[in-house]
This record gives C-alpha cells, sequence and structure tokens, in this order.
C-alpha cells in the first residue's frame, strides 16, 4: 500500500446516522448528565474506589499484575466462568466448557418454501422468505412455559450494501478534507436500482419462528405454523392516542391509521402477556426530500434529523420522499407490538409510548400489577423514558391485556445532583405542555415528545441504549454508550474525558421498591474504558482483569438470577484493541464493578441481543454486521466489502459472503449459563 494513502472506514449506514448527529439535536441549556454526575462525585470519591484500578496499574510491576489475575477470577463475583481473552481475529469465541452455535444466518429459510439462499440472485420475494439481515433483539416466547421450545424474535435493525451485494462497490482514492495533501481510500458504492431497495426493505423488519431444543442442541421448525418474516412493507395499524391525528394522514392513507413497515428495528422487548415489542430508532436516514416551503412539520422533523437520506428509498416509494409525502416521517419512531400467537395478526404502532429514536423496550410487572417499559432515546444529549400502563396486567386473560399500550402515562427523567430523581409526566395541559407552546392535544405531545421532554428540562445523556429492569433487586440499568461531542469546557474530576468516548452505565432504584414510582434515587454502576490509563477515568473493580474491561455499553439482559450481561458496540483495533462481545457484570457485594468476557464477536462486528432464557440454560446472541471494518487490524489492514471482506463468518465459504447470525450458547454437557 502506497504509504501516503490512508485506508478510511466506510461509513454504512448505521455509524453514517450516528456521525451525522453532529453534535447532537437537543437545542436546550438543559444541564448535561456528566455536569450532574460531576456536581455529586468528588475526584477522591472516585479514586477511594476503582480509579485505584490504574494507580495500581502505575505502581506494581507487570509480573505481580500477572499473578493477580489469577486470583482475581475466584473473589466476589457471583459468575463463574473461565474468561475469554480479549483481542481481535476472524471467529467467535465462547468461554471454556460452552459450545457457541449458529442457529439463524442472513437468508436463511424460514419456511418449507423458502428459496435456498443465493448471494447473487437476491430477489426481494426470496429475502421476504427468509431471514432478515443485521439481526438485533432476540427475544424468546415459551410454548406451553417450556424453555425448549418457543418462538424466537428478532429484530432486523439495518442493512449494509457494501457486505450484502456483490459487484456495486468500488476503491478509490480521494483527497483528505481536512488534509488536502493526503490521499485516503474510501468505498463508493454503485447507485441503488428498485430491485435493490426493495431486497433491503424486505430485509429490514423481523422474524417470529418456532425453534425447538432436540438432545441439546436447538433447531429452527421451519414448518412452523406461526413462523413469520415482518418487513418494510408489512400493512401495520396505528394505535393510541395519535392513531387518526392529521399529523399522521398522508395520501396513501386519509385517515391516519395504517402505515406500511417499521424500519431501523433496535433493541425491543417481550411483554408479560407474550407479545413482541419492536423499537424504531434510527428514522431520519430513511427519508428525502424537502419539505414545502413554511411547512409546520420543519422544527419536529428538525428535532429528529429528518431527513438524512442515507437510504435511497425516497427515488422508488414515494412515502419516502418528503416533497411528496410530507406526513410520512411522524408514522414511524414508535414502539410496534406483535401477536406472535396470530400470524395474520397486524402488529400496531403504540403512539403512548411516544415518538423518538427508541432503543429498546423491556418491561416489568409493578406491584400493583400496573405494567412499566423503560425507554431509551438513543442519540446525544437525548432522554431516558418510562411508560406505566393505566390498566393492569391479568396474567389469567392474554384478551384483556392486548390493548393495555394504549393507556398510560409516558415520564421523562430528570436527574439530580444530590442523587435524586424525578420522573416528569408528558401529559398536554401540564406545566408547558400546552395549545400555547404549540401542543393542541396528547397527540400533539407524543409526536413530539423530544420536544415536550426539552419543555420539562429533562437531564440530557449520552445516548441511552437498552433500559432493563432488575426484578430480583428492584434496580434499573441504563446503558449509556458513549458521547464523543462533549465539549472540553465539561471536563471535570468525575469526567475527565473531552469526549466520553466509552460510555457508562447508570443504576437507578425507583423509590419504595416500586417500578411505578415517580421519584427515586440513582448512581453510576461503572464508568467504562481501560482502567489501567488512569486519564481515561474507568471505574471498574479492581477485580477486574485486563480482559474484562470494556467500552460502549449497548444492550443488557438481567438473567433469572439478577445478574447482569451487557453487550458492546464500538469496540475495535482503533477504540480499544479488542472485539464487542459479552461481558457478565457483578451488581451487587464486594464484588459490584467486576466483569468478565464470556463471548466476543468477529472482527468489524457488533454484540446485540444478549438474551438468557429462564431456566439458565441458554444464552442466545445476536451478531451484526461482521466485516464491517478491518482497515484498523494489522490481520487485514484494508477496507472490507463483499469481494474482499476482513471476514467470511460464519461459513467461511469463498463463495458465501459475511452473514450476521443468531448464536445458540449451551454449556457443554448441560447445565446453567455463567
Amino acid at each position: 500500500m502506497n504509504e501516503h494513502v490512508t485506508p478510511r472506514h466506510a461509513v454504512f449506514p448505521t455509524s453514517r446516522l450516528e456521525e451525522a448527529e453532529g453534535e447532537g439535536l437537543n437545542p436546550t441549556a438543559n444541564r448535561t448528565m456528566g455536569e450532574i454526575i460531576a456536581a455529586r462525585f468528588s475526584r477522591r470519591d472516585f479514586l477511594r474506589g476503582s480509579l485505584a484500578t490504574a494507580a495500581i496499574a502505575a505502581t506494581v510491576s507487570p509480573m505481580a499484575l500477572i499473578s493477580a489475575e489469577h486470583a482475581r477470577a475466584a473473589s466476589t463475583t457471583r459468575f463463574d466462568f473461565p474468561e475469554v481473552e480479549a483481542g481481535i481475529d476472524e471467529h467467535h469465541h465462547v468461554a471454556e466448557g460452552y459450545d457457541a452455535d449458529i442457529l439463524l444466518r442472513w437468508g436463511d429459510a424460514l419456511f418449507p418454501d423458502s428459496p435456498a439462499f443465493d448471494p447473487n440472485r437476491q430477489t426481494p420475494e426470496a429475502q421476504a422468505r427468509q431471514f432478515g439481515y443485521n439481526n438485533d433483539y432476540v427475544g424468546f416466547i415459551p410454548i406451553d412455559g417450556s424453555s425448549d421450545h418457543g418462538y424466537l424474535v428478532v429484530n432486523h435493525e439495518y442493512t449494509n450494501e457494501h457486505l450484502m451485494f456483490p459487484g456495486i462497490v468500488q476503491v478509490v482514492e480521494k483527497a483528505d478534507k481536512k488534509d488536502p495533501a493526503k490521499m485516503v481510500k474510501e468505498l463508493e458504492i454503485a447507485p441503488a436500482d428498485k430491485t435493490r431497495v426493495d431486497i433491503e426493505m424486505a430485509a429490514h423488519g423481523g422474524t417470529v419462528v418456532e425453534i425447538r431444543k432436540e438432545n441439546g442442541k436447538w433447531q429452527v421448525v421451519r414448518d412452523g405454523a406461526k413462523n413469520r418474516r415482518i418487513t418494510a412493507m408489512t400493512e401495520m395499524a396505528l394505535s393510541g392516542p395519535a392513531a387518526g391525528h392529521d399529523r399522521l394522514k398522508t395520501n396513501a392513507d386519509a385517515t391516519g391509521t395504517r402505515v406500511f413497515g417499521t424500519i431501523n428495528n433496535c433493541a425491543g422487548g417481550v411483554t408479560p402477556w407474550g407479545t413482541y415489542i419492536m423499537a424504531e430508532e434510527n428514522i431520519h436516514g430513511y427519508f428525502t426530500g424537502t419539505l414545502p416551503e413554511g411547512h409546520p412539520e420543519a422544527g419536529n422533523y428538525k428535532r429528529l434529523g429528518v431527513p438524512e437520506g442515507t437510504y435511497a428509498w425516497g427515488r422508488f416509494h414515494d412515502r419516502f420522499d418528503l416533497s411528496k409525502e410530507p406526513n410520512e416521517p411522524n408514522r414511524f419512531g414508535w414502539v410496534v407490538e406483535v401477536d406472535v400467537e396470530d400470524p395474520t395478526s397486524m402488529p400496531k404502532k403504540r403512539t403512548a409510548l411516544g415518538r423518538f429514536k427508541h432503543e429498546g423496550a423491556a418491561s416489568t410487572v409493578a406491584k400493583d400489577g400496573r405494567v412499566v417499559f423503560y425507554l431509551g432515546d438513543d442519540e446525544r444529549f437525548d432522554y431516558v423514558y418510562k411508560f406505566v400502563t393505566a390498566g393492569r396486567y391479568n396474567p389469567d386473560d392474554r384478551a384483556a391485556n392486548m390493548d393495555l399500550l394504549d393507556e398510560g402515562t409516558l415520564y421523562v427523567a430528570r436527574f439530580g445532583e444530590d442523587g435524586g430523581m424525578a420522573w416528569l409526566p408528558l401529559v398536554h395541559g401540564q406545566g408547558p405542555l400546552t395549545e400555547a407552546n404549540g401542543f393542541r392535544s396528547q397527540a400533539d405531545v407524543l409526536i413530539e415528545t423530544r420536544r415536550a421532554a426539552d419543555l420539562l428540562e429533562a437531564t440530557p445523556m449520552d445516548r441511552p441504549e437498552d433500559i432493563e429492569p432488575n426484578g430480583a433487586n428492584g434496580r434499573v440499568y441504563v446503558m449509556l454508550t458513549n458521547n464523543t461531542r462533549r465539549k472540553a469546557d465539561q471536563v471535570d474530576a468525575a469526567n475527565p474525558r473531552a469526549a466520553n468516548a466509552f460510555g457508562h452505565i447508570i443504576e437507578i432504584h425507583e423509590d419504595g421498591d416500586d417500578f411505578t414510582a415517580e421519584t427515586g434515587r440513582w448512581e453510576v454502576l461503572l464508568k467504562c474504558g481501560d482502567p489501567s490509563v488512569a486519564e481515561v477515568g474507568a471505574t471498574f473493580s479492581t477485580e477486574t482483569t485486563r480482559n474484562g474491561w470494556f467500552g460502549m455499553p449497548d444492550n443488557c439482559a438481567v438473567d433469572a438470577e439478577g445478574r447482569l450481561w451487557v453487550s458492546t458496540d464500538g469496540n475495535s483495533p482503533k477504540a480499544t484493541g479488542r472485539t464487542d462481545g459479552l461481558w457478565a457484570v457483578e451488581t451487587e457485594g464486594d464484588g459490584r464493578g467486576t466483569s468478565k468476557l464470556f463471548f466476543r464477536v468477529p472482527v468489524g462486528a457488533e454484540m446485540c441481543g444478549p438474551l438468557l432464557l429462564p431456566d439458565m440454560q441458554t444464552a442466545f446472541v445476536a451478531v451484526q454486521h461482521p466485516a464491517d471494518g478491518g482497515e484498523d487490524w494489522e490481520g487485514f489492514g484494508r477496507l472490507s466489502y463483499y469481494e474482499d471482506l476482513s471476514t467470511r463468518w460464519p461459513d467461511f465459504d469463498d463463495a458465501m459472503p459475511t452473514r450476521p447470525s443468531v448464536v445458540a450458547i449451551t454449556r457443554q454437557g448441560g447445565g446453567r449459563i455463567g
């Protein structure tokens, strides 16, 4: 390679959507979480805790540290497994004594009549009968209460054209925008045609598929009567307070109650009554065109970054072109509920849970029977929410629960520097949420949830991702992936990074151990990053080994024992010298803040899911966009695309591209995970 030519990672497309956010779209001066953390905790508090790890690394000999690695593993954590070695290569790795089997790959058949996957002859019709692309959330709904037989529900977040389609990529040399004397290599993708767009649309959405464990191994039941693909073309109903509102009406739907498809489904959830929740996140990248001059939605769309135009769908489908369907973006950004028991049922976009860039929707049943959903808005300087149903869950009457998500109260969080917090109701007519501020009804509040939360002076967070309630200890864990746009004037003793590149985890304790409470307390469970680098300011327990620390927490799960598992998005050769993976994080006792690496993904991939079944004998994880990168890894060192991939995981077949996949992890010989 010419020493003056540098490969530059092609940012497609979720990374591009995140980078396009710039300084963040929150225009308020509300106090950020970083400022609140700084006011609450002194430097002494952090040094007394896990920053001691950095001090130890600086003063103790390397041999002593290596010896200490072995002693730590058996100390104060409830997790008992041999830790995986952190690193980067083409393969996945799981803790010794466990099997990690590929269960479903992009393109796999889901029905008896599904065509075999042929990457050179892809069609929209075939993709609609096959497992979709970029599996993210993974959930399990048991059949007859079984932990060995049920429905696997999987979100398909987005598509990577440069990894999916042969013959569309060229590597080109361009002058660096920041340094014109320097040349960089970039991937240039050929313009899309309608067939390619329609394949992408069919690869989005979700999968419902019956699975069964036989002789200790999971199998797909391809003739399952309730198997289903949901795509960006599936007809859906809009329900709840915003349904039928004029702002949701289009030329194609004069009622404002029907919409085709769901897009960019990131994390999700399974309700106590056994329905599947899909959360629409980065919707802004799918829209192109411009609004008519003076259109009333201009401010609303600006707050969500619409249109961003990563995808070319608007060239072939009018509904994604703002100049032709200016209200269409208001029909996306919701939480979708799917009845898996009826594969002919119409999924419902539940507008009562608000419209923003939903990461997920994990739920729990409160003491009084109401159901509480925790919701993150995944953007820099945006907010943490929860929704409390008005009705109560009836475990003996599934039908009575089917519309619980149409009525309830949506709250947004304000965190105080004294460790207290308040959940602020987003209710029309209360406080500033009035007609004087442009909210004529509850529908307006929900359509513009972000602006309503701005006016309530909610706390801007560092990209809220998964939020998981823990029924075992009454706590709630909030994953905050990072915020690389933090200004230098926000640097302080407790937050010593001018750019929070590695993220942190907040733990909430609702007052009275009641998930419906409107007040609570909060703590920082972890500040992430390499604890051996003092200026990073990571706060892992000193029991954490060099393999156990991580950056960029993203998805998480709480297992049947109340233990926390965290998956990551953004670890890389350049960022951390390791791939993403699944870490077990201790939240209790003397071992609090101790983390152990259980599973790691191949180069370029993101770790999604995770899910541990109630019997604790299976963990499902989703490996997303393998091979999306590799130029910073010494084992590859160049841009990765269909014809020249940094890994061909999981098939390792020259005739096959890399394929996002769901992996089933079991203990060899049987037994509980972890």
